[in-house]
């Protein structure tokens, strides 16, 4: 088998995003069971149902390709390509009926994230990225907004609760960050960021499925992101983001965090 292109990987990713978005569409606000998992994260039959949907068409495309998603687990790890999803990112805001849950599969090439699709089903957008291939909105390329100092910034906080029950210092000086501070959730702020209308993004205790698929829609579209060391993400990493439209952003958020890598 030839190698596939970067652009081929990315069209393959929007392709089977796209043709899962039936899935949760036709559970969002209707009824619907909720159960808890292990650690106590909602669960639904929507993203069960999506994450079927996706692994199917994955192998069915790639075979001999590896997966690693939430729900399922993952297989075939140390392959040279590695699929990595998140059916439905956000299931809180899914189960509330917010639209701002999304649809997260990345790529892995040799371990590195090389094509990444954040969908938001409820929203009709999708944002795709690729190394060499640039970021786009629906088709139309995006870039992070270029300009902004860090004293102008506007942050947005993920995961405020437990970053202020851990690192409570360091959520304070967060919130004193740049001109707006927004706190947020799920992955729909690496969207805008990526898009041009926010500047950061500070994420706290996620997992592969959550971080990974957003890594080429930043770098992509001119971003820098990587883990609170300022680390290149990775499945091994801790689940720790700083991500930002600029190198001068993103070296003051790592020196905001500092001190709260313990």
């Amino acid at each position: 088998m030839s190698e596939i292109s970067v652009a081929d990987l990315l069209q393959a990713a929007r392709d089977v995003t796209a043709a899962a978005i039936a899935e949760p569409l036709r559970h969002y606000r209707a009824g619907f069971s909720v159960e808890q998992k292990a650690d106590e994260s909602p669960v639904t039959i929507a993203d069960r149902e999506t994450e079927a949907a996706l692994r199917q068409a994955i192998a069915a495309r790639f075979p001999d390709h590896g997966i690693l998603g939430e729900e399922y687990g993952s297989e075939g790890l140390d392959r040279k390509f590695v699929w990595v999803v998140d059916p439905i990112d956000g299931t809180k805001s899914f189960i509330s009926g917010s639209p701002l849950f999304g649809m997260l599969t990345a790529v892995l090439r040799a371990g590195k994230p090389v094509a990444g699709i954040i969908r938001m089903p409820a929203l009709g957008e999708c944002y795709g990225g690729a190394a060499g291939v640039g970021s786009d909105r629906d088709g139309t390329p995006i870039a992070c907004r270029r300009g902004v100092t860090p004293e102008k910034a506007f942050l947005c906080i993920n995961e405020a609760n437990g970053l202020m029950a851990d690192h409570p210092a360091a959520f304070q000086r967060l919130m004193k960050f740049g001109a707006y501070q927004r706190l947020t959730y799920d992955c729909y702020p690496y969207a805008q960021l990526a898009g041009g209308q926010v500047d950061a993004v500070v994420d706290y205790n996620l997992q592969p499925y959550d971080y990974l698929p957003v890594v080429p829609v930043v770098e992509a579209a001119g971003g820098v992101i990587t883990d609170w060391q300022g680390q290149p993400l990775t499945l091994e990493s801790d689940g720790r983001v700083v991500a930002a439209a600029s190198v001068e952003i993103h070296a003051a958020l790592l020196r905001t965090v500092a001190g709260s890598l313990s």
